[in-house]
């Protein structure tokens, strides 16, 4: 049974973490990076916000700093938290991205460990000489039963999608059930719309490609806030799907997701649904203190690095500061 919180032990972390939020990438800031003269003037602008400084910019490079930013933050976080479990809900996805890495590895005879990544609750080193042992005893153990599972479906199937989806399904649980056990019911309300949110994207991925609802039902979640069987419901062409999210906040996501399936804008879709998670941690902004101004703290840096991302690999490619632009998500401030 989860202990429940009391908003009054977050006083000291409330205020520190507002201080926190203006080093945050602001829409303000972003326009500076689209509009740099070049990709160095761009990631300066990151120096404002406290992420290491990159000489000359690169994939590489990028990936560098955001792996180091990341990290940083995690530690600052862990470190006022009352609740590391607060802290692992953000990285356990990290475990499971080094898991399909591994195993995909092992499935083609390649050596895919320059892949990982270290900012899981498991150093990415550990987590693939687990793998590679299949001594599993160091892991969490709903990620050892999960890596054990995909692994022999991969030997059974030799397909790697369908381990993916095994391992996807096991981190939403997980990340669920980590959720749920600190008894933050906005921790757990931020989880449950990521996994809705991942279940609208499926089911319009699996409408624009013609499958049927066998396909479907396999590729949906466990514990959104829709009833899975409502899914089924849901014409070829995208009809009731509006319905299934109506005073949510993925009406607008469901609306666009509805003209994605009839050839309208996926990448405007895929936006949506992003922005309805931002808009369900601004919620936060309203809190004087308690737990939810770190968890969307968290959760605003971890969005903040999908920005940092496309802005720069986007300049990378040629793209034009509007073609950026479009990819872009709302900011949390």
């Amino acid at each position: 049974m989860s202990k429940k919180i009391k908003d009054t032990d977050y006083l000291f972390q409330s205020a520190y973490v507002r201080s926190l939020e203006n080093s945050l990438l602001s829409r303000e800031r972003m326009e500076r990076m689209l509009e740099a003269s070049t990709n160095e003037e761009a990631a300066k602008v990151l120096a404002e916000c406290g992420y290491p400084e990159i000489q000359t910019v690169n994939v590489d490079t990028v990936n560098q700093m955001l792996t180091q930013a990341r990290d940083a933050i995690f530690a600052e976080i862990t470190s006022l938290s009352r609740d590391t479990r607060m802290v692992d809900v953000f990285k356990i996805k990290y475990d499971y991205h080094n898991a399909k890495v591994m195993l995909k590895g092992e499935a083609m005879g390649e050596n895919t460990r320059r892949l990982l990544v270290d900012s899981g609750r498991i150093p990415g080193a550990e987590l693939a000489e687990a793998v590679e042992s299949a001594d599993y005893d160091r892991l969490p153990q709903a990620l050892a039963q999960a890596i054990r599972a995909a692994r022999e479906l991969l030997g059974a199937s030799k397909d790697p999608q369908q381990a993916d989806f095994l391992l996807d399904q096991a981190y939403f649980r997980e990340m669920d059930a980590i959720a749920r056990s600190t008894g933050s019911e906005f921790l757990t309300g931020y989880v449950r719309l990521m996994v809705e949110a991942a279940n609208l994207r499926s089911l319009v991925r699996v409408l624009r490609m013609g499958k049927d609802s066998t396909f479907l039902r396999n590729v949906l979640f466990e514990g959104g806030l829709v009833e899975l069987w409502r899914f089924m419901n849901v014409g070829e062409d995208g009809t009731g799907m509006e319905e299934l999210y109506l005073g949510t906040d993925l009406q607008a996501a469901a609306e666009l997701g509805h003209k994605a399936v009839s050839g309208g804008s996926l990448t405007a879709f895929e936006k949506a649904c992003d922005n309805a998670l931002v808009a369900y941690l601004t919620l936060a902004q309203r809190v004087p203190f308690g737990e939810q101004p770190m968890i969307a703290y968290l959760a605003a840096r971890d969005n903040e690095f999908t920005a940092v991302r496309i802005i720069l690999t986007g300049r990378l490619a040629g793209l034009s500061a509007e073609q950026i632009r479009e990819r872009l998500r709302e900011a949390y401030v």
